[in-house]
């Protein structure tokens, strides 16, 4: 069975469906990755074989552009409040230009499936005109059918499924959700358990020791307030505001490492699943991964609300008790060093997410389909 698996040339949109993608390699399927940009893992993704279909896309220019031509959505999508308007405005034409790449990738390759997440739906619209079956895996906590639904009703994607001839995108044979339903409520879809590759270095030997006062991890964000959550953390410890405590900071901007020391430390390019055992509580911008890793975890939160889905997602894990959605404060800091209920939540969002199955056991719903 041949599987093409598409994601958007966007920082990780492709690492949640890599996981599947290495089950189905390991079960003697062939794996194609389709996607482009910044979306491939810092480590790679091992034999995975990997076709660049945004070679010429240029994501800065797709969001100057939405900016320009839809300035009230964008500063609400900036806000992480632009619902399906600010997630059109972006992935719409991104999509768009991607699908003509994407149409000939599935003419030359021949796949027997597409996987795609909710944000690269041009390889629905290659699959509905190869007449392929599609899988759709979810990538964070947004529904995915509705993501999936509202990009293919948008202006660019229609236009370019009509470029192709196509009246209509049929539905998914299968989705997976990797959001657990204590915190998204029930979907109509099947349950995969969220996992991510290993990658980068690992862990420093003093991370690995026992240490006297409690370790926060601060996770560095993406997009234009990347370093926020670390500036804040940084601020409030040194000024006494919050626990006594150790901040272990990942990938510290330079000019914020060089004044580091004392009870603030930091760390290279280490995944968060590899840091987060040794730490009692993270921070971070509220980006999907970060919030599913500390979930698996088992470890408390702190979800900074930002644009996106990240307002969305940090409002979840405060809904759910695992963490607070909010700025860094010394009052945020305490409770989730001293707060016993926000542990044991996420303790159980940890046993929801053990009880999940895993990647390879979707292997077989995903070869039925071919």
């Amino acid at each position: 069975m041949r599987v093409l698996v598409v994601a958007a040339p966007l920082p990780g949109h492709l690492a949640p469906l890599l996981p599947l993608a290495h089950a189905l390699w390991d079960s003697g399927h062939e794996v194609l990755l389709a996607t482009g940009g910044e979306s491939l893992p810092s480590g790679g993704a091992g034999p995975l074989p990997f076709i660049d279909v945004a070679r010429n896309l240029r994501v800065g220019r797709l969001a100057v552009r939405s900016l320009a031509a839809h300035p009230v959505t964008a500063r609400a999508q900036l806000a992480g409040r632009g619902g399906d308007a600010g997630l059109r405005s972006l992935f719409a034409p991104m999509n768009e230009e991607l699908t003509d790449a994407l149409m000939t990738v599935a003419e030359q390759w021949r796949p027997d499936v597409v996987v795609h997440e909710p944000m690269g739906v041009a390889g629905a619209l290659a699959a509905a005109r190869h007449d392929v079956p599609v899988v759709l895996h979810e990538n964070g906590l947004l529904d995915g059918l509705a993501t999936t639904r509202a990009l293919l009703d948008s202006r660019p994607l229609q236009r370019a499924g009509a470029r192709w001839g196509l009246r209509g995108v049929p539905a998914p044979a299968v989705v997976l959700t990797i959001a657990p339903a204590s915190l998204v409520g029930a979907r109509d879809a099947l349950a995969v358990r969220p996992m991510w590759l290993p990658g980068g270095t690992p862990p420093p030997a003093w991370l690995l020791e026992p240490s006297v006062r409690p370790r926060l991890l601060v996770l560095r964000g993406g997009g234009p307030g990347r370093t926020v959550v670390q500036t804040s953390a940084v601020r409030v410890v040194r000024d006494g505001e919050g626990p006594d405590c150790e901040l272990v900071l990942v990938r510290p901007s330079g000019r914020l490492a060089r004044g580091l020391g004392g009870a603030v430390r930091s760390v290279g390019r280490v995944t968060p699943a590899e840091l987060l055992p040794a730490c009692a509580a993270v921070l971070h911008a509220g980006n999907s991964a970060h919030v599913l890793s500390a979930l698996a975890a088992g470890v408390p939160q702190l979800a900074l609300p930002g644009p996106g889905d990240r307002r969305r997602n940090a409002m979840l894990v405060q809904a759910r008790g695992a963490g607070i959605g909010g700025p860094v404060t010394g009052e945020a800091l305490r409770r989730l060093v001293h707060d016993g209920e926000l542990a044991a939540a996420a303790r159980e969002v940890r046993s929801e997410i053990e009880a999940m199955p895993p990647p390879q056991s979707r292997v077989d719903v995903v070869a039925a389909l071919a």
